[in-house]
């Protein structure tokens, strides 16, 4: 049997020929290869050999594309967290047995657009078929994770290579996750770390370096198993790994430090419940806000929140709408922050934009939706991909983004930092908000597009992320659901509002003050994690310069007849 250039396989290395009069050591057997194992997992204890024929190749695109779709059985809906911890393992396990770094390349690409459209499988109601384009297109984005697995894992690495796979290969996965947090290629949206919202040692990770952070841990956990499973050699550099996870976790739990009480707010969440499409709509809508509200009188509420474009009408435009929201903000002894989504008469183009009123009228206090949704609210190049709005609901306009963030101040001195749907996904916007004497956080959102997919559950979610990050409470509420509150620490604070719910809840909110490491030093995991990078690609390429040309071939030989 021929070995395949880059093939590291040990069942294709030369065998030393023993010496005379000297018996022949026994053949050592793979540890797998002993053990019983169940029938799903005797395909691993079987000796390595390779398939490159036809048939093995077409068998691995379909399982390189199951392969990337299983992490998003993590997120919400289904919400299994745990299996986080080993869902990239198949993945990588197919991909250190590629026959080449072509076909690694190959099945990272087809790995990185299965999870792009499990994870994000809801917007095929208004994409249709455009999702399978761009998740091709995201799917790009993992090839150089790919490669770096197949170079670390590959065949029987050394320890010092295992090692180095217990850095390099979640530094890896994070650069891919850094790209595509870019908002033109859809944001931060199914991040790894962003699975673990409902654990409060990540969360504490999170408080500490953000989800960058908790992304890490979670795929070095990943590659430590896949050296468990196919490396037995490195088998020491694995364990050690999970046991360095394990300790930091425990370091950050016991000692990072947390900001401290500060008071409380009560906060009214006003949820609406989907209103059919209509040319009243909007009315219809304002009016199911208007009557929930009028229930919160006498409840001694701070600050009264409405959902994503709950306002279909500018309020400058429209004094009477400013009226009758100045007189609930009157019988509730409260401000109202409402979402409005109009045009107005003194700027051109569609704003959504964040308008807190009182008992006199709009305060002045006012935010601009910064970071649109692409194809959502505008569409990217729309001179080259305009024909997306006719096979899906993408911006028949595009809104016009916002200049600045903005903190409001409420009358018991309070400050606020507004956020707008999908914003609420970008890690660096609310610790800017924090940054800038926020006490709390509110993010107004409208998913009634997506009520029957993940959608709802997964927005809801980064809530949690982005409370435990800055030490802020968050108020994610929304017209349709799901609403809810979270603690300083990433907490759940009250009941969520389902998808379902009419109602307009009351919670208690606890205030925080101080800041968070992750606050006070910022994506310092991300910038740790490229400076990884560069140092190994830096050495490689030194090992490669030093490494001595091959000498010269020699010539070839004359025959009688040459």
């Amino acid at each position: 049997m021929v070995p395949m250039p880059g093939d590291r396989s040990p069942a294709l290395r030369p065998r030393r020929t023993p010496r005379p009069g000297r018996p022949r050591r026994p053949e050592r057997v793979r540890w797998s290869e002993r053990v019983r194992w169940p029938a799903p997992l005797r395909w691993y204890a079987r000796p390595p050999r390779p398939r490159t024929g036809p048939a093995a190749r077409a068998r691995r695109v379909p399982a390189a594309v199951l392969a990337g779709a299983l992490p998003a059985l993590a997120f919400p809906a289904p919400a299994l967290w745990w299996f986080a911890y080993g869902a990239l393992v198949p993945w990588m396990l197919l991909l250190r047995s590629a026959p080449t770094g072509r076909r690694a390349a190959l099945e990272g690409w087809l790995g990185g657009a299965g999870f792009v459209v499990a994870v994000h499988h809801w917007l095929l109601p208004s994409l249709h078929v455009f999702l399978v384009p761009l998740a091709a297109l995201l799917g790009l984005l993992w090839i150089p994770w790919a490669l770096l697995v197949r170079e670390l894992l590959g065949g029987a690495p050394a320890a010092g290579r295992a090692a180095a796979a217990l850095v390099l290969v979640p530094a890896g996965w994070l650069l891919s996750e850094l790209a595509r947090s870019w908002q033109g290629l859809g944001g931060p949206w199914g991040l790894l770390g962003a699975s673990q919202w409902q654990v409060p040692p990540a969360l504490r990770l999170a408080s500490v370096g953000g989800v960058w952070l908790v992304g890490l841990l979670v795929v070095a956990v990943n590659c430590a198993l896949v050296l468990l499973l196919a490396v037995p050699s490195a088998r020491a550099a694995a364990v050690a790994g999970v046991a360095g996870c394990a300790l930091l976790t425990a370091a950050v739990w016991l000692w990072a430090p947390q900001p401290g009480p500060s008071g409380r707010l009560r906060v009214a969440v006003v949820q609406p419940g989907t209103v059919p499409d209509g040319p009243d709509s909007t009315e219809r809508r304002f009016a199911a806000g208007e009557r929930l509200t009028r229930t919160l009188a006498g409840q001694r509420v701070g600050l009264v929140v409405w959902g994503e474009s709950s306002v279909g009408e500018d309020l400058t435009a429209r004094p009477d709408l400013a009226r009758r929201l100045a007189a609930l903000s009157a019988e509730v002894g409260a401000p109202l922050l409402v979402n409005v989504d109009a045009r107005p008469p003194d700027r051109p183009g569609i704003r959504k934009s964040a308008v807190l009123v009182g008992p006199d009228g709009p305060t002045g206090a006012r935010y601009d939706k910064m970071r649109l949704v692409p194809f959502g609210e505008y569409v990217p190049a729309r001179a080259l991909l305009g024909w997306a709005t006719s096979v899906g609901r993408a911006a028949g306009e595009d809104r016009v983004p916002g200049d600045a963030p903005v903190v409001m101040e409420l009358p018991g001195g309070v400050r606020l930092g507004p956020l707008v749907c999908f914003e609420s996904a970008f890690p660096d916007m609310s610790r800017h908000l924090a940054r800038e004497g926020a006490a709390l956080l509110v993010a107004q959102s409208a998913t009634s597009s997506f009520q029957d997919g993940w959608a709802p559950a997964q927005h809801a979610s980064l809530a949690a992320l982005r409370a435990a990050e800055t030490g802020r409470p968050v108020v994610h509420a929304t017209l349709t659901g799901i609403s809810v509150v979270h603690g300083p620490s990433g907490e759940r604070v009250g009941a969520a509002l389902p998808t379902w719910a009419r109602t307009a809840a009351v919670y208690d909110v606890p205030l925080a003050g101080g800041t968070t490491p992750y606050v006070r030093f910022g994506d310092w995991p991300v910038a740790a994690a490229l400076a990884a990078l560069a140092a190994w690609c830096a050495a490689e390429g030194t090992r490669a310069l030093r490494r001595p040309a091959p000498g010269p071939s020699a010539p070839p030989a004359r025959t009688a007849r040459g």
